[in-house]
Order: structure tokens, then sequence, then C-alpha cells
């Protein structure tokens, strides 16, 4: 006979966090942007449980650059094209690990990644934002064609308007020539036939 040993199995689960962040933002160079990261976790989410890392991965090739940490308590960049650009803008009891970056500059350009642990979870997560810092806000093709369509039936109606006037004060100058011009033999009595 055979005998078939089987011993106990340990399953343990592991925990899992879920990161959201919007995919892009657009900010205007000068100004401050907050970059947006929520999560949710299987385990108790407390102040000594959770860790924060932002770090900013460039357009052009190079390494991931540090932007922002937090354990317990903020640690904002002490060098780095970040020192004293990233502020903590979150709140982990309601699970908020966002910053924001203050006076932003063409440099900045790029995707940020937002990752976060809940301890005991071994694995974290991560949500990733492409920001791009331009001159003034972009406006949409649907809205520049709106903007460019009224702005030319505005143009023809002051047009339309302009031309009515001017013709409306040429007649009136006309018939008042006319009026003055008249010779007093021509006039008629409209009372006699």
């Amino acid at each position: 006979h055979w005998a078939y040993w089987s011993r106990p199995v340990w399953i343990q689960h592991v925990g899992c966090i879920e990161i959201v962040t919007p995919a892009e933002m657009e900010a205007v160079n000068g100004t401050d942007v907050k970059l947006k990261c929520t999560f949710s976790s299987t385990s108790p989410v407390s102040l000594q449980s959770v860790t924060v890392s932002w770090n900013f991965r460039p357009l052009v090739p190079g390494p991931e650059e540090s932007v922002f940490y937090y354990d317990t308590e903020p640690f904002p960049p002490q060098q780095g094209r970040f020192k004293s650009r990233a502020v903590w803008s979150g709140d982990i009891l309601r699970k908020d690990a966002s910053i924001t970056l203050q006076d932003v500059l063409p440099t900045f350009n790029g995707t940020y990644i937002c990752k976060v642990h809940n301890k005991p979870d071994v694995h974290g997560s991560s949500g990733e934002i492409s920001l791009r810092v331009v001159n003034k806000v972009s406006l949409s093709e649907i809205s520049m064609l709106a903007l460019a369509v009224g702005g030319g039936i505005v143009f023809i109606l002051i047009v339309l308007s302009i031309v009515v006037t001017v013709k409306l004060c040429r007649k009136k100058r006309m018939d008042r020539d006319i009026e003055m011009h008249v010779p007093e033999d021509q006039w008629k009595d409209p009372t006699v036939w």
C-alpha cells in the first residue's frame, strides 16, 4: 500500500493596493499643479503603515528622479529640480497621497509615478501621470472651431449693421437735400386740386 501524506498548506493572502491617478494633466508655466493620487487598500490604513514615493521620469532618456517621499511624515526633496517645489497635499487617513508642484517649469514635462505601500502589503502599487507644462492653457479643437465660427458670425453682423446704418444715413441726407432744393412754385397745396 502506498501512503499519501499531506502536509497542511499555508495560504497567506497578500493584501493589495489600488491606485487612482489621472492619466494626463496640463499645467501653465509658472503656476501650481496638484498631482492627484488616491488609493485603496485591503489592509487597515494608519499614519505609520503607509509609505508614499513620487518619482519623475523625464521625456528625454535618463534615470528616474525622486520627487517626494512620505513615511509617517512628509520628506520633500533636498536637492534637484524639485527642491522647494514639491509640497505634500495628501491625507493618509483619507487614502490621499497627492502632492503639489509649485511654480512649474518646462523642465517638469514628463511622467510622475506615485507608489504606495501599506504594511504588511508586500507588493505596493503605482499610478502614472503624464504632465505637460505649456505657456498657456490650450483649447480643444472643438472650442477653437466654435470660437472661430462665433467670431466670424459676430464680425459679419457688425459689418452688416455698419452697412445698413450708412445706407440709412445717406437716404435721410438725400431726402433732406431734395426737400431743401424744391422751388416754392413747385410746392403743391394738398387741399387744392
